[in-house]
């Protein structure tokens, strides 16, 4: 019996199949889920995410959210979230550097955009080391 995955941010919903086993990065670790799974709420750290199907892993990484376990039924909400073949190295390096040049002047920015920022660069580091790891 697979599980269903579901991935949605604020903008999209970025996965959804039935697959066979999550690695999912939580605050205190990475947690693998398979089938039947007891019922489970757990706050998602930034990092990557493996899903196998078959014999296929696929690597996606997201940004900090929460997961939903039942049995079955895997949902993440996730404030970001890219498969690994989205990933732009370049584009990444970019948003770390604007993030970093406008978090210089921080006593100027309200606390709710420093937060913001801050998630913006840690979700693109994770990205970079995804991307790079698979060299």
């Amino acid at each position: 019996m697979p599980l269903t995955l579901e991935i949605v941010t604020p903008e999209d919903r970025v996965y959804s199949d039935t697959v066979d086993t999550v690695v999912i990065p939580t605050l205190e670790g990475e947690i693998g889920i398979l089938p039947g799974h007891i019922p489970l709420l757990t706050q998602v750290a930034d990092g990557e995410l493996r899903v196998t199907k078959g014999s296929e892993t696929k690597g996606l990484v997201v940004g900090s959210g929460f997961a939903q376990i039942d049995g079955d039924r895997v949902k993440i909400l996730a404030e970001f979230a890219i498969n690994e073949a989205q990933i732009d190295e370049k584009a990444a390096e970019k948003a770390i550097q604007r993030a970093e040049d406008a978090l210089k002047g921080k006593e100027k920015l309200d606390p709710a955009e420093i937060e913001r920022l801050e998630a913006l660069v840690r979700f693109s580091v994770a990205q970079l080391g995804v991307k790079r790891k698979r060299r």
